[in-house]
């Protein structure tokens, strides 16, 4: 006997309205942001990208920083949480798969398309939790009693479109490419093109990369730093978006019309930026850069503290009672007329090759002139000390790069015995590090000569008590800042031991 059986039909997909896919992606989205970001890559690189950015702004700029340098500083650390959210997000995207899913997803409410959407809200979290890590770090260095400057928008949106285009990758390769090992081997692909465009890029290429860091030595009015930070943000929210809607479009689904012009959008943006970024630096930049450089005096804003007048850019006007301090401090050990003697103190930089540049600045020939750079803290105070001492000592900047005498001896004492810690002082102004023998001592323009007997003298006078020392050179200061006077002469002026080391300068 025979049993006829009728064969169960497949059960057809579900037609879902559209306030109902709303609420499943909504909901899904809710549930892969939070497996997202307690996944371990994730949390070991937040951990890792906040501990690295609390230890290094606690120092940073050495408390003094330029907000147009600030915003930079935020670009590279979050490319190692981008890295990590493009893993888990692939991992993600494949988990139906891996645990043979797939074909019961197809019958539930929520189309592929959505639960594609769902992922890159996800992602879109993560890039909003790096942009408030991005703001707390800005915010640190703005809040900073030295900080000056302005910060640009356009710098420091790239730390989150990153993240937000490491992430859409992932969720892209999940559809294209099934095979778990992608993403790993793309990361790894990702990390040897950056390291040939970082060594080898010079020219519009680099700006093909998420983060374009420019290493500089010199700090540059914000207006004339001539980055395309806003074409740049602009390319990599669009390429984002490019790389969103094509996951979206090869999940198909109802809203496949939408999705192609999501993609024709957003490429049409990627494209629009990619070309503004590519462009060199606006003559209108070029032209500021020389101006500058070359008649920064039209820029500056002055202003008169006691004898000494402060000419700043106009960012940098809240420093001058910085440099103010410093100036008074070497004039109350001066003597003769030195404590009342005129002073300029004017800021100059190099602008004119940009930030890449490491450019020496002539030293001013007008008596009384003083150069002040527009980096502070750290080595630049006793540098700045010892300038101001120079010219107080010699009547002018190009005077004292030529001293090759024993005024070197008065001159650094001025600069370095009020100072908490003059010897360490002594070794950060000094080319070598060194507080012995013969060195160069750096200066914003040209480098000041210091012979091995003038150091000792000079570390002879700094252990005595301050008040001993200073009436000792007040007294002296006639002789010990007489043109080409002798070290050993100088010796005998302040009542201490002949030096043995060589007088010869470098």
């Amino acid at each position: 006997m025979t049993t006829a059986t009728t064969p169960v039909p497949a059960p057809a997909p579900v037609k879902s309205q559209p306030g109902a896919s709303r609420a499943a992606v909504l909901a899904l989205a809710r549930f892969e942001t939070r497996k997202l970001l307690t996944r371990v890559p994730v949390l070991v690189a937040f951990a890792v990208y906040v501990a690295w950015t609390v230890w290094r702004t606690r120092v940073s700029f050495d408390g003094f920083p330029a907000l147009q340098d600030a915003d930079r500083a935020t670009q590279d650390g979050p490319l190692l949480v981008g890295l990590a959210v493009l893993l888990s997000a692939n991992h993600a995207m494949l988990r139906s798969r891996r645990q043979d899913t797939e074909r019961h997803l197809d019958v539930l409410v929520l189309p592929r398309w959505g639960r594609t959407v769902a992922h890159l809200l996800s992602v879109g979290a993560a890039a909003l939790v790096t942009a408030l890590c991005v703001g707390g770090q800005f915010a640190w260095e703005a809040l900073k009693p030295g900080a000056v400057g302005n910060g640009s928008p356009g710098e420091l949106l790239v730390g989150p479109l990153s993240v937000l285009l490491l992430g859409a990758f992932g969720v892209l390769l999940a559809r294209l490419v099934t095979a778990p090992f992608a993403a790993p081997l793309l990361i790894v692909l990702m990390l040897v093109l950056a390291t040939l465009l970082g060594f080898s890029g010079e020219g519009w290429t680099r700006w093909l990369m998420p983060s374009v860091g420019t290493y500089s030595v010199v700090t540059l009015p914000s207006d004339l730093i001539g980055r395309p930070a806003a074409w740049h943000a602009l390319y990599l929210g669009g390429l984002a978006l490019t790389l969103m809607a094509a996951a979206v479009l090869l999940s198909g689904g109802a809203r496949l019309r939408t999705a192609q012009a999501a993609v024709a959008g957003a490429v049409a943006l990627a494209l629009v930026g990619a070309v503004g970024q590519s462009r060199d630096v606006p003559e209108s930049v070029t032209e500021a850069r020389v101006r500058a450089s070359v008649t920064p005096e039209r820029l500056h804003t002055c202003v008169e503290r006691d004898a000494t007048t402060y000419c700043a850019f106009p960012e940098w006007e809240p420093r001058t009672g910085d440099w103010a301090r410093i100036v008074d401090d070497v004039r109350a050990l001066a003597g003769g007329d030195a404590q009342d003697r005129p002073l300029a103190v004017r800021q100059r930089v190099e602008a004119r090759y940009g930030l890449d540049a490491d450019a020496t600045l002539s030293p001013l020939t007008r008596p009384g002139e003083v150069t002040v750079g527009t980096a502070w803290g750290g080595n630049r105070v006793p540098e700045f000390a010892v300038a101001v001492a120079g010219v107080l000592v010699t009547g002018s900047e190009a005077t004292a790069g030529e001293m090759c005498d024993g005024r070197m001896v008065t001159v650094m004492w001025l600069a370095l015995a009020d100072r908490p810690d003059p010897l360490a002082d002594l070794r950060r102004v000094r080319l070598d590090d060194s507080d012995t023998g013969s060195a160069l001592v750096i200066s914003q323009t040209e480098p000041l000569q210091m012979t091995s007997a003038q150091t000792e003298l000079l570390r002879e006078l700094l252990e005595l008590p301050r008040e001993k020392a200073a009436a000792k050179v007040k007294a002296g200061w006639a002789e010990l800042t007489a043109p080409k006077v002798t070290t050993d002469h100088v010796a005998r002026v302040l009542g201490l031991e002949k030096p043995e080391g060589e007088n010869e300068c470098l």
